[in-house]
């Protein structure tokens, strides 16, 4: 069984992407108080049958370089920051996964499309995020992830999917969390479709809408209850909106601190399934993403 250490790490492999990603994890550890923890992970030694024993060797050289080039720049900005390195000779998802297993959270970082696009999510982000449970927080490389938290007050907020058919305690509580140590306002949204008869020229009923959306306010004001109650000094903002809950979350989420999704815990061997609105959110989002294991 493995030991669960009280620190925030971030994956590095010399990109924008991973910087930002260090930037971010940075400002997290701070809140969190806890150590922050570089790696780099690329399996150099299986070149050696290919090619000199010098080429893995230079590969360890950079790494070396990159992890502590990385931690210099971030105790700059952040003087009291415990920061450790580690280079690790293995594959990247695996190495990661199991840095991640050990770790309060993981956070890597996510190539960007474009302004709207959103970012890429690469095979290792899937792997891991596939092969472990902890909290993962995928960034893109943008000045917006760099700035400290309380550099800028006012109206911030950070927004959480919420399917109020199915437990959310795991995601719940890392939303009012984060929340409460950002001092963000959360936006709890749940996403509700039409019936499917409406799709197909049935007379729509305003009434009913309205009574659909009632219900689906009742619930989600029902599950959000006791982490009000738990987190009093976190404001929180419910809305329930009609139409797909990926599209809902990621226009949402689109000026948002942090936007917050759920993926089931599926032990299958088919697959790095992580189910179609994590991944869409993942795919589009512009803000950075945490996606929360939970049953």
């Amino acid at each position: 069984m493995t030991t669960l250490n009280e620190l925030v790490a971030v994956g590095l492999d010399g990109s924008a992407e991973s910087m930002a990603a260090a930037h971010w994890a940075a400002q997290e550890a701070l809140l969190r108080e806890v150590p922050l923890r570089l790696v780099h992970a690329e399996e150099w030694s299986s070149a050696r049958d290919l090619a000199p024993v010098t080429s893995a060797e230079m590969h360890s050289g950079w790494a070396e370089a990159l992890l502590r080039n990385a931690a210099v720049e971030l105790h700059e900005r952040h003087p009291g920051l415990s920061i450790s390195p580690l280079s690790l000779d293995d594959r990247p998802a695996k190495a990661l996964s199991a840095v991640a297993a050990t770790a309060d959270m993981l956070v890597l970082g996510s190539r960007r499309l474009g302004a709207i696009a959103g970012f890429v999510l690469g095979s290792v982000g899937l792997a891991v995020i596939h092969s472990t449970e902890r909290p993962i927080v995928l960034v893109r490389a943008g000045d917006d992830v760099i700035a400290h938290p309380q550099e800028h007050p006012g109206d911030r907020e950070m927004v959480v999917g919420v399917d109020i058919h199915q437990p959310c305690d795991a995601l719940l509580a890392f939303a009012f969390e984060e929340a409460s140590r950002r001092s963000c306002t959360l936006r709890a949204l749940h996403s509700w479709p039409l019936p499917p008869l409406v799709g197909y020229g049935a007379a729509y009923d305003p009434r009913v809408h309205a009574q659909l959306e009632m219900s689906a306010k009742a619930g989600l004001d029902e599950m959000l209850e006791p982490w009000r109650e738990r987190f009093p000094g976190v404001q929180v903002a419910a809305r329930v909106l009609c139409g797909r809950a990926a599209w809902q979350l990621v226009e949402a989420g689109s000026d948002a601190e942090l936007v917050i999704v759920g993926r089931r815990i599926r032990h299958s061997s088919v697959g790095t399934r992580i189910g179609p609105i994590a991944h869409a959110v993942l795919h589009h989002a512009r803000a950075p993403v945490a996606v929360i294991a939970h049953p």
